[in-house]
């Protein structure tokens, strides 16, 4: 069977899950829930990502990703890939965490992202974990009811915003909607073509996008991101090799082989580079 398409663009949003191998839970403990928002900042840092809510549960989560850049499937690959390998290092597993691809949703901003962000916090309590949003501490809801400090990787501004321009007066207006939420359907019931969820117009949009010459059994390849500087723009700003590799390749616009090939060196070195360059952020 074919995949689903991918449009992927600067401005877009998406609801994206992804559930545990053969449903197994892909956190043990807080320790890896931490984790995995640590990485989640540092992929909405290095892929050009706004996370507007997040729900972590038990075999799967949810995100609500605003990318701004043409980044999503890049984006996932490092979250998923270097969560797995995180996990299995620190539980001395090997295998699979995540059950084949993660599922996005291509969703109409102006109308269902504060739809989606009341989807996503209440999860906990339509699974019966928790009677309330408040009570579930590994999702948005708590930081974007003023109830605790937000972590790095989310974005409440956008969300309070649609509520009023008072931010104390925006809270209490968010907690009655997500209040209000509780028994509401799910907004699935008006997918369109399995990938969208929004207006006709919005669906005829989202299919111009698409290449037509593109195959159906593949991803549309990302759209480009504005043009890059050179790669001597990095070696004559930075510092150090490293460094100047580093910044270069998470500006978005160059592979680890094509950085590499300039410095003369491999993409093994470049990711060591990165990687080092990462654990100083």
């Amino acid at each position: 069977m074919a995949r689903p398409l991918r449009i992927e663009f600067s401005g877009a949003l998406y609801h994206v899950t992804s559930r545990g191998n053969a449903r197994e839970d892909i956190y043990q403990d807080d320790t890896d829930r931490t984790v995995f928002l640590d990485l989640l900042n540092r992929a909405c840092d290095r892929h050009h990502w706004i996370c507007h809510a997040y729900c972590l549960m038990s075999n799967h989560y949810h995100l609500l990703i605003e990318t701004n850049a043409a980044t999503l499937s890049k984006g996932m690959k490092y979250l998923n890939g270097t969560y797995t390998q995180q996990y299995n290092r620190r539980h001395q597993r090997i295998g699979h965490v995540f059950q084949g691809r993660y599922k996005a949703i291509l969703v109409e901003k102006d109308s269902y992202l504060l739809e989606l962000a009341r989807y996503i916090v209440l999860n906990p309590v339509r699974a019966q974990m928790v009677r309330a949003a408040k009570d579930w501490p590994w999702s948005s809801y708590r930081a974007t009811a003023g109830l605790s400090n937000p972590h790095d990787c989310l974005t409440t501004d956008w969300i309070l915003s649609d509520f009023g321009s008072n931010r104390a007066e925006a809270v209490q207006r968010y907690r009655a909607f997500v209040q209000e939420g509780k028994n509401q359907p799910p907004p699935w019931e008006r997918l369109k073509n399995q990938v969208y969820l929004g207006s006709d117009q919005f669906v005829d949009d989202m299919l111009c996008k698409l290449n037509v010459e593109q195959s159906f059994a593949d991803i549309p390849k990302p759209q480009k991101l504005s043009a890059p500087k050179p790669l001597a723009y990095y070696e004559e700003r930075y510092g150090t090799r490293n460094e100047a590799m580093a910044q270069a390749y998470l500006i978005g616009h160059f592979t680890l082989s094509e950085v590499g090939a300039y410095f003369g060196v491999s993409y093994a070195t470049v990711s060591r580079a990165l990687k080092g360059f990462e654990g100083r952020m």
